[in-house]
């Protein structure tokens, strides 16, 4: 996304690029359909080794980035995955893996961490959704459902948001725990997963709190902000990937023995493409660099990031479809993999529409 990588980002880019497509191609993103998982173990866990699970998470816990903002690191991973519609829980483990490295205590740390950065764990981000959270003798009892969250059901901890009083904590739920249900949904994307979450009177002890009790809020509106930087970089992966294709299509089919994109009719949508796709880019990268570097606006243009890609993703991708004529509404295209996960990104972490109002509501001063 960056206009200027360093050598390091760049080979980092690079090799990212080469591992999905030697280790998980289109052909076997269409062979995972039926995998509950959606994605394959030692998959999952060479990209770790790659760096990928790490970013987020101080050298002095395991981790680290190749530079001063992991974020900026990751995104290029998650663009990456974009171009593929690769598999994997990027955003949930990082999310978690993060909130760890910044918050975590060290017995929560010593559980957690390790399997997530070597790749062997999962863990799921319920996010901004809330259970209820009354305190109990020893800890806490918590109850009710959230959903979708990805990863649920291949995850080992659950990252819970919940209201204990007046305030918001967040608490680290094994995913065994007693009255805990985790029940998996029907997605669109061939390999993305989803669950739903019940907690019937979960009791969870005091230990389980990361952070401070009641002081989370903050602590969720970054992360929040985190997961949509991640999946505004993906989807803009997603719509560039469409973009390529369908000039190289344009270029090698002809009509009338012309080229069809000898055509301004053509011409013109192509144009228009590209302007939201540069669009996208831009809109991207400010929010990655004001949430990296933590700015005072990095809430409101990670909102105008996810209503103007959300949909302009969405819309450039069917007209890559129309471009294609009849061939681009058949299973046998890729075309239509990419347009599911653009799709399941757009509704995702907030709808443009979510966003927009959320927009409206920083610019007259509402609360929201």
């Amino acid at each position: 996304m960056e206009l200027e990588l360093s050598d390091e980002q760049e080979f980092f880019r690079q090799t990212t690029r080469r591992f999905l497509s030697a280790e998980c191609p289109l052909t076997a993103v269409r062979g995972l359909e039926a995998d509950p998982a959606g994605f394959t173990s030692a998959y999952w866990r060479r990209g770790a080794e790659l760096g990928w699970t790490s970013m987020l998470v101080p050298e002095a816990d395991g981790g680290g980035s190749l530079s001063d903002h992991g974020l900026l690191d990751l995104v290029l991973v998650a663009e990456e995955m974009g171009r593929l519609v690769s598999p994997g829980p990027l955003v949930p483990v990082n999310l978690v893996a993060g909130a760890l490295g910044e918050h975590g205590t060290a017995e929560q740390k010593a559980t957690w961490l390790p399997g997530l950065l070597n790749g062997e764990s999962v863990a799921a981000w319920a996010g901004p959704q809330e259970v209820r959270g009354e305190p109990a003798a020893d800890g806490f009892v918590l109850s009710g459902v959230v959903a979708p969250v990805e990863a649920a059901a291949q995850a080992q901890v659950l990252l819970v948001t919940a209201r204990i009083g007046d305030g918001l904590s967040q608490l680290l739920v094994p995913v065994d725990a007693p009255g805990l249900t985790v029940t998996p949904m029907g997605g669109l994307d061939l390999v993305r997963r989803y669950a739903e979450a019940r907690f019937d009177a979960v009791a969870v002890p005091a230990t389980a709190v990361l952070g401070e009790v009641g002081r989370a809020a903050a602590v969720v509106e970054r992360q929040a902000q985190i997961a949509v930087v991640l999946q505004c970089a993906e989807s803009v992966g997603v719509a560039e990937r469409m973009f390529e294709v369908t000039l190289e299509y344009l270029g090698d089919r002809y009509s009338f023995g012309r080229p069809l994109s000898s055509y301004q009719a053509l011409k013109h949508r192509v144009a228009d493409g590209k302007m939201w796709l540069e669009a996208c880019h831009a809109t991207a990268t400010a929010a990655a660099r004001a949430v990296a570097a933590r700015a005072v606006d990095a809430g409101e243009l990670v909102s105008v990031a996810k209503a103007w890609i959300g949909p302009h993703t969405t819309e450039l991708i069917q007209d890559c479809i129309q471009l294609h004529g009849g061939i681009g509404v058949t299973w046998e295209h890729d075309l239509h993999l990419y347009l599911r996960r653009a799709t399941v990104n757009r509704v995702t972490y907030g709808t443009p529409e979510d966003h927009a109002e959320r927009i409206a509501m920083l610019l007259f001063g509402v609360a929201s």
